[in-house]
Parts: structure tokens; sequence; C-alpha cells
């Protein structure tokens, strides 16, 4: 797939000024400062994998973007990154290895390292694939749009599931903390997924109930993931609201959320290049209204 116009002009933009890097290392800035570390921890929502161009320094297994919103975030504020997001990452993998050559996210943090942002959780008890998918494949017939047949099956298993978490995402940030004692550690939610109202079968085939039904999952593990940034002394970066209305039933071109069959480069029901650049903004002004 061919990368779109919009991912271009994203890194035509971010260029000016400034030499860019794709491989997540240093971006440099003007002669004699001295860049802040940056290291951004998380999963595939933070990796935006399939959004080309990918980083050529990151493991290929966890298929980064060298237009993800750390890279942007880096180019825009002069920070020096490592990126050590990986698709398929849990809370687990903050301490314990993906892969061979993907070691502990946390490995990269260092008591130099000023500034943190973490996306996790979506993946713990395999949250998104499992609710999604599972969703998807018990509506799939459900042409009529009738009913709520996925809440029927699950119930509040998914949120007791996101609760249960809860304390091992805290201990997580407050990891963070003892190995960077100096960071200031941005908790960066996840963006809406799903419309508000309605459905957009066949792109999505899940009923209008159930739709609500896995909205109210994601609002369970952003409210967790707040809940847990505040206790740890965190900030929570919060990307959904302004995110409304560029879900994965919006039209190309509109959406930040691609589909089950994405019509950009992207993996399904993740960011597209878009989505990463939204989530830029609002990482960006997170990190400059905490005096970055």
């Amino acid at each position: 797939m061919l990368v779109r116009g919009m991912a271009f002009r994203s890194i035509a933009a971010l260029a000016v000024g400034l030499a860019l890097v794709v491989t997540g290392a240093t971006v440099p800035v003007g002669a004699g400062a001295s860049p802040l570390s940056y290291v951004a921890l998380g999963d595939s929502y933070t990796a935006g994998p399939l959004v080309l161009p990918i980083a050529a320094q990151a493991p290929l297994e966890c298929l980064q973007s060298a237009v993800n919103y750390p890279h942007l975030t880096a180019a825009a504020l002069g920070l020096s990154l490592t990126d050590r997001s990986c698709s398929s990452a849990t809370t687990a993998n903050m301490t314990v290895a993906q892969y061979p050559n993907q070691p502990a996210q946390f490995t990269a943090l260092t008591p130099s390292t000023s500034v943190v942002t973490i996306g996790i959780g979506g993946n713990d008890n395999d949250l998104f694939i499992t609710a999604i998918a599972a969703c998807s494949a018990i509506d799939v017939l459900n042409v009529l749009n009738r009913g709520a047949p996925c809440q029927s099956v699950f119930g509040s298993m998914f949120a007791n599931e996101v609760n249960a978490d809860g304390p091992a995402v805290g201990t997580a940030f407050a990891t963070i903390h003892t190995l960077s004692p100096e960071a200031q550690v941005f908790v960066v939610g996840y963006p809406d997924i799903l419309p508000l109202q309605g459905n957009c079968y066949p792109q999505l085939p899940i009923t209008t109930g159930d739709v609500a039904y896995l909205n109210g999952v994601e609002l369970t593990l952003n409210a967790m993931l707040q809940r847990e940034a505040a206790a740890n002394g965190a900030t929570y970066v919060d990307t959904y609201s302004a995110s409304v209305g560029h879900d994965a039933c919006k039209a190309e071109g509109t959406r930040w959320i691609e589909p089950l069959i994405p019509g950009t480069d992207a993996f399904p029901i993740h960011p597209n290049a878009a989505g990463e650049a939204y989530l830029a903004r609002t990482v960006e002004a997170a990190l400059r209204t905490a005096g970055v």
C-alpha cells in the first residue's frame, strides 16, 4: 500500500528546521543545545504498526512506525528519543523481554531520562483482541442489528479484568519513577475506536448494542489508567475526548482508526497516519503544558 498524502504532509511539516532521524535515534536541535532525553514505552497504539515508513532500528516484530506519535513528538519538541514501543506489548513486557531482540522496555530508562510517555493496558488479558474479535465473530451474522449478543456472552468480564489489572499497571508507573527519578511521566490513554451511536456493519460487524458495550469497556480502561496515573505521580493524557467523531466507522480522510479492512497504511483497529499525528499533537500539548 502507498503512504497517503497526509502522512507525507505531516513528515514535511515536522522536518522544517529539524533534522529528523527516523531510526529512533537522537533528534538534533539547535547548535549548542542539549536535548532532553525522552523514552517512549507502550504497545501497538504507540508503535503505530504498518504506518509507513517503519522505524529502521526497531525490531521488525514490533512493527514500529518512524512517524508514530513518539517520533513526531520528539521532532516537534527537540527531544532525544529512545522509542521502545512494540506491538502486542503488555504491562508485563515493561520488565520482561517480549522478543529475543526486544529487551524489557524499562531497560531504556536511566537516571538521566527527563521525559517518559507510556501507553499500555489494552493488551493485558488480550483485552482488545478478545473484545473486538469475539464481538465481531458473535455478531457477524446479525445483519438485522438486534440486541447486544456479545454483551450477553461476556457481561462484565472485560471491565472486571481491566480493574483487576489496575494494581500491576500502577506498579509499572511507580517503577518508572524509581528507575528515572527526575523524569516527568505521561500516561497516554486510548483514542475513541467506535462510534458513540449506531454501528457500521459490515466494516465492523458489531451490533449497535455491542458497540455501546465495547465503548463502555474502553472508557473503563481509560478511567483505570487515569486513576493509576494520579495515584503514582504521572500525568494522564486524554486522547479520547478530542478523537470522538474520528472513529473506525468514519469515512477515509476523517477516521483516525482503521476498520477491520484498512483503507490506508495501518493495522486493523489501530491508528492510521492521521491518528498518530493527532496523538502526537495531544501529547505535545501535554508536554508543553508541563514545561517540557
